[in-house]
């Protein structure tokens, strides 16, 4: 976001099998994938669970509860839709699975593996919303 409040991020690329993901984070949701045969959930979106298959799958809402695997911050080139270097990591959800995004609010010398975080979302270029992780304020983190 520019300081005068306009959205720099790029909206997203929403395809048939990820339009619920993109749907969702417009109504303030963390969405997954459920298969409803073997109960395994899944994110990124896929026409098929990974485990057993299936295509017969129901789409969940997710706490947004995580905690930080790994992070980096990509420097140069700098990235596409920022004002400055996002902070880019791996998130493992209570659900049990792992997503990609960016954590927000923290001052890189603060961010460290292991922070707890929770979804929040911030708004694209065409008012389109993408999920984005912030600390839980129970973590004493600045930002």
């Amino acid at each position: 976001m520019t300081q005068d409040g306009n959205a720099t991020r790029i909206d997203p690329f929403v395809t048939p099998v990820s339009a619920f993901f993109w749907e969702g984070a417009e109504n303030g949701e963390l969405l997954g994938q459920q298969c409803a045969q073997c109960a395994s959930r899944w994110h990124p979106p896929r026409p098929m669970c990974p485990k057993c298959h299936s295509t017969d799958q129901r789409h969940v809402k997710l706490s947004g509860r995580g905690v930080v695997y790994s992070w980096t911050m990509p420097l140069h080139p700098f990235p596409f839709g920022f004002t400055s270097p996002p902070i880019v990591a791996l998130i493992d959800l209570e659900e049990g699975m792992r997503i990609v995004s960016n954590v927000v609010g923290v001052n890189p010398t603060e961010m460290r593996d292991g922070l707890e975080v929770e979804a929040a979302f911030e708004p694209t270029r065409g008012g389109k919303a993408v999920p984005v992780f912030k600390p839980r304020m129970s973590q004493g983190i600045e930002a």
